[in-house]
């Protein structure tokens, strides 16, 4: 029964969550690692022909902790599941080393057939809350998938994915390093705000109107300034001159 490797797994907990203080007590009280161990029994059993049995015990581990593994989805080495409350992880899928899932993320298929319909997570992966990657293509390595995403295509190696349907932020600072852990595979500081841009544009839009408004003011009181009085003598002077 593939159960080797456990101190890795708890290790990075304890690498991740700085909540956690100690071996025992993620042992005890993440459900997350609670739910690779039912996964792992049940995915040997589903291996060996007992595919009811393995169902079953998926589902009592789905009871137990809140997330849902299928017992054929295929797990590499340190999966982290943080929080992990309403994961649901597919038949299908396919997940790599190093990668990690917030709570309410979805691995689903939107494809009826029996066949490859639930992404692949190659290492490195973070998909934040709530996200939802739909379909049976691949998640490149070390691509960040933003809180609430919707994914739906492929995504390349090291892209950050954000909003519905996701699109890619674009590169240099947004970009994560390779080795940089992103919590919730979302940049704080590099997504920019819609609400805030708009309002920037119309503040600029406000100061522009308000330029050339005072110019034109300026043009206006210019207009009707009165002439000046040695002007207005000297023009008489000439009128006079004229009409004799």
């Amino acid at each position: 029964m593939a159960f080797n490797n456990l101190r890795d797994e708890i290790d990075t907990v304890l690498k991740h969550d700085p909540a956690a203080r100690s071996a025992l007590e993620i042992v005890l009280c993440y459900p997350g690692f609670h739910a690779k161990l039912f996964y792992r029994l049940a995915h040997w059993l589903w291996q060996r022909g007992w595919l009811v049995l393995g169902r079953f015990v998926s589902h009592f581990g789905r009871m137990i902790t809140g997330i849902e593994i299928h017992p054929g989805a295929t797990i590499g080495r340190r999966l982290f599941i943080d929080h992990g409350m309403g994961v649901v992880i597919g038949e299908t899928a396919e997940i790599g080393d190093d990668v990690t899932l917030y709570q309410g993320v979805t691995l689903g298929g939107t494809s009826l057939q029996r066949g490859k319909r639930h992404p692949t997570l190659e290492d490195g992966v973070i998909v934040g809350a709530g996200a939802k990657v739909l379909g049976g293509f691949t998640v490149g390595k070390g691509a960040r998938i933003g809180a609430n995403a919707v994914v739906i295509a492929a995504v390349a190696p090291g892209a950050t994915m954000v909003g519905i349907p996701a699109r890619q932020l674009g590169g240099g600072d947004l970009a994560p390093k390779p080795a940089e852990f992103l919590p919730y595979g979302t940049p704080a500081d590099g997504i920019p705000d819609p609400v805030a841009r708009a309002l920037n544009a119309l503040t600029e839009e406000v100061k522009t109107l308000k330029a050339r408004l005072e110019e034109s003011e300026r043009q206006r009181e210019a207009q009707r300034r009165p002439i000046p009085l040695a002007f207005e003598a000297s023009r008489q002077e000439e009128t006079a001159g004229g009409r004799r």
